[in-house]
Parts: C-alpha cells; sequence; structure tokens
C-alpha cells in the first residue's frame, strides 16, 4: 500500500483539473501543465480533489501509483505557486549577472560562461554571489538549477564553487606539513 498514492490531491481555488485518458490537463493562475500517466493507474477528478488507484496489484502498477501522484501534485503546486531554486557562488572573483535571457558567470576560467536561459523559466541575480531559477515546471527548474551547477561544483577545500542554497560542503583539512 502506497503511503504517498493513497493521499488525495486537493486543488486550490483557481485551479482546474481535467482527466482525458490518461493525461491530466492543470490550469492554474501562473499557466498550465499537463501530465501523462501510464496504463497501470486510474485518475479521477471529483469535487475538487484528484484520486489515483492502481489497476491491479503488480509491482509496477504499486510503483507507477505513487510517483504519478507526485507528478500530478507537482504539476498542481507549479501552477498555483510554483517553484524556486537558490543557488549561492562563492570564490574570488566568482559573480553572475544577467545579460538579456542570458546569464554571464565569471567562474575562475580564462573565459565567462555565458548560459542561455531556456523557455520556461525565469533566472535572476538579485547579487552577484545569488542566482535564482524560478518556473511552474519543477524538473525544469531542478534540471536548470544542476546546469548552472554544474560549470563549478563546490570543491572540498575552500568551498569554492555553485551551491544551493541549502546545501552543506562537507569541508576536508588540507595538507600537514
Amino acid at each position: 500500500m502506497s503511503r504517498i498514492g493513497k493521499k488525495p490531491i486537493d486543488l486550490p481555488s483557481g485551479v482546474s483539473a481535467s482527466v482525458s485518458g490518461q493525461t491530466v490537463e492543470v490550469k492554474g493562475p501562473k499557466g498550465t501543465l499537463s501530465f501523462k500517466a501510464t496504463d497501470d493507474v486510474t485518475i479521477e477528478v471529483a469535487d475538487n480533489v484528484i484520486t489515483v488507484t492502481p489497476r491491479g496489484t503488480s509491482k509496477r502498477a504499486r510503483q507507477q501509483w505513487g510517483m504519478s501522484r507526485t507528478q500530478i501534485q507537482n504539476c498542481v503546486t507549479g501552477v498555483s505557486e510554483g517553484f524556486k531554486k537558490e543557488l549561492e557562488i562563492s570564490g574570488v572573483g566568482y559573480r553572475a549577472q544577467m545579460q538579456g535571457n542570458a546569464l554571464k558567470l565569471q567562474l575562475g576560467y580564462s573565459h565567462d560562461v555565458i548560459f542561455d536561459v531556456p523557455e520556461g523559466v525565469t533566472v535572476t541575480a538579485p547579487k552577484q554571489t545569488v542566482v535564482i531559477v524560478e518556473g511552474i515546471d519543477n524538473q525544469l527548474v531542478g534540471q536548470v538549477a544542476a546546469n548552472i551547477r554544474e560549470w563549478r561544483k563546490p570543491e572540498p577545500y575552500k568551498g569554492k564553487g555553485i551551491k544551493y542554497k541549502d546545501e552543506y560542503i562537507f569541508r576536508k583539512e588540507g595538507k600537514k606539513k
């Protein structure tokens, strides 16, 4: 029995959902998202509540049950509140700034890194050491943040690099004489 899958999804005010076949389309104040579920689950919308139930007791059906419910919940949260990832840049001379629809990063390389922001997310740099990635699609927001972080991952000796705001960097001690 899936503990996550059996929870119903409540639709907040201003958000509507419709099911056609195995596709759930969620509309809200921030936009529209859709999710196509596998044939292993049944999705029903009634009285501003979405319920997901498995078809059968196979292992795959039980796996898809919780995953489908979480994906639909992410669609509901995305169109009502949106998702946000904050990145912090630490290091001497490391900085970020927006240039039009591109993020310009100075990360200690011999050249500046120009990161083109994809469609569907907004990237802002309120300070030179902070980058905020926002959007309605949780997967896309996380992927864009990971792509930015990939340019200079935090290293364990001095902690220089790009890290998530809530990430803890395990620090190592340097060589001793």
